[in-house]
């Protein structure tokens, strides 16, 4: 019989609050700024990875090694008026109450910056629910690396978790880290995309999860290796 999961890693940008667009518009208005010509579209479709790694996968290595630092500050820059505008995503913050009526341990596997994450536990209301928080100021490798998600189970005194994250590369990260993913589309990937990376399971938002049998998923596999 495959164990049960005792632990469920949650994304926190474009999966429990509504910011995959504000992240993309503040990126796209830092590369012009630097007059980098990058499309919106192509932006969007890097959100969920680290921004250690966004900018060279969108405009390259050399604007990377010649801009990098530059583009991310910017990038802060750009967004501090959007925070004003972030919400949380219908059904966030009752599928972490759900999940610890459940028996998981809960663990928020973010990436990102230390006060946006701060900003969404507020949103949600979910700082006495969680068992864990990662930022990115934990390590230095992020999504699709393992690192964060591979951390937040360890400091929610996890065994094994399924992760709930918006992108390919959350199913990626937990893939890497032998866990399996489930997928919201509320970070703008398509179903196919999101089962052609790996989800075990796609939903509309968090709010559509409520009423998933997690009992199932408590025991589903990670993918298998590509």
């Amino acid at each position: 019989m495959t164990p049960r999961h005792d632990t469920v890693l949650l994304d926190v940008d474009g999966t429990l609050v509504d910011t995959t667009y504000h992240h993309a518009l503040a990126w796209a208005r830092a590369f012009r700024s630097l007059d980098v010509d990058v499309a919106l579209w192509e932006v969007h479709r890097a959100i969920g990875m680290g921004g250690d790694k966004l900018v060279a996968a969108v405009a390259g290595d050399e604007v990377e090694e010649a801009h990098g630092d530059e583009l991310r500050d910017r990038w802060l820059e750009e967004y501090e008026p959007l925070r004003a505008e972030v919400r949380p995503l219908a059904g966030a913050t009752e599928l972490v109450r759900l999940l610890k009526d459940r028996g998981f341990r809960v663990a928020l596997a973010s990436s990102g910056k230390p006060a946006h994450t701060d900003q969404a536990v507020e949103l949600l209301g979910i700082g006495d629910l969680v068992d864990a928080v990662t930022t990115s100021e934990e390590t230095d490798a992020s999504k699709p690396e393992p690192s964060i998600p591979q951390l937040a189970l360890e400091k929610a005194g996890g065994t094994s978790a399924v992760m709930v994250g918006d992108s390919t590369f959350d199913i990626e990260a937990a893939r890497r880290m032998g866990a399996p993913c489930v997928a919201v589309r509320t970070g703008g990937f398509g179903i196919d995309e999101l089962l052609g990376a790996g989800a075990v399971l796609v939903a509309a938002d968090p709010r559509e999860l409520l009423g998933a049998d997690w009992d199932r998923l408590a025991t589903a596999e990670a993918p298998p290796e590509r």
